[in-house]
């Protein structure tokens, strides 16, 4: 079938066999298919770099928890007083222990072992080594625990919970570090760094939030305030002097 043409007003030759709401429709979704596939191939692209991580303090992050803080004080079946080694061994154990953290000190002592009565005869001086220490009194509890051994002389625990802040092992090399054609980092880069940085943070509390600050001191700020402007004109004074 011959399609008829006519002249359009700008003079180009117009097609009235095809109908125009039918090629509008084709075109129309060409385009819109067009567009979703760009959108599927830049959204493919963002998942796969964004999940390839490339940062030591997300590979090894510091992770703030409670862990249980323990020592063992050796105690001999002959012993009738607390030793040096002994009071050195609790309260060097307990020079990181906070007083205002309302933490619970246990004193697990054994019971059925060679050395029972020796220790019997020690706690009352073990916690008074304790409460010297710093430890309230309200807060040492006593645990009797069996011993496993009864010829042998059981140790004295002492435990409590303390706030810290550590990371992951260090360690661990799933793969050849020669093998790195992109120059990224390796599984156990930065893992020492963060462990140091954990172990020197004195109040692990200050990774979590600032510290309210503490009242001011008014009779110590007029003193300093009164030092400084003393200071500032000593210094005038003697960038005033000009060599001849």
């Amino acid at each position: 079938m011959l399609q008829s043409t006519k002249m359009s007003r700008a003079g180009l030759p117009e097609t009235t066999g095809f109908p125009r709401t039918l090629s509008v429709r084709l075109a129309v979704a060409v385009l819109a298919g067009s567009l979703l596939s760009g959108c599927a191939y830049f959204k493919r692209d963002h998942v796969e770099v964004g999940a390839i991580p490339d940062d030591y303090r997300t590979n090894h992050p510091i992770v703030i928890s409670e862990r249980q803080q323990v020592v063992d004080i050796p105690v001999g079946v002959t012993d009738e007083a607390v030793t040096k080694a002994q009071h050195a061994a609790i309260t060097g154990f307990l020079d990181f222990y906070e007083p205002s953290s309302g933490a619970v000190v246990q004193v697990l002592l054994p019971v059925g072992s060679a050395n029972e009565r020796a220790v019997a005869n020690l706690s009352p001086e073990i916690f008074a080594v304790m409460t010297d220490a710093g430890v309230p009194r309200h807060k040492i509890f006593a645990v009797p625990y069996q011993a496993n051994a009864p010829e042998s002389a059981a140790p004295v625990r002492l435990a409590y919970t303390k706030m810290t802040a550590s990371t992951n092992d260090c360690g661990r090399w799933p793969d050849d570090i020669l093998e790195n054609s992109e120059n990224k980092h390796y599984a156990n880069f930065g893992c020492s760094y963060q462990n140091n940085l954990a172990a020197q943070i004195a109040n692990p509390a200050d990774l979590l939030g600032p510290r309210k600050p503490s009242e001011i001191d008014a009779e110590r700020r007029v003193i300093a305030i009164g030092e400084y402007r003393e200071g500032g004109q000593a210094v005038r004074e003697d960038t005033s002097y000009t060599n001849p």
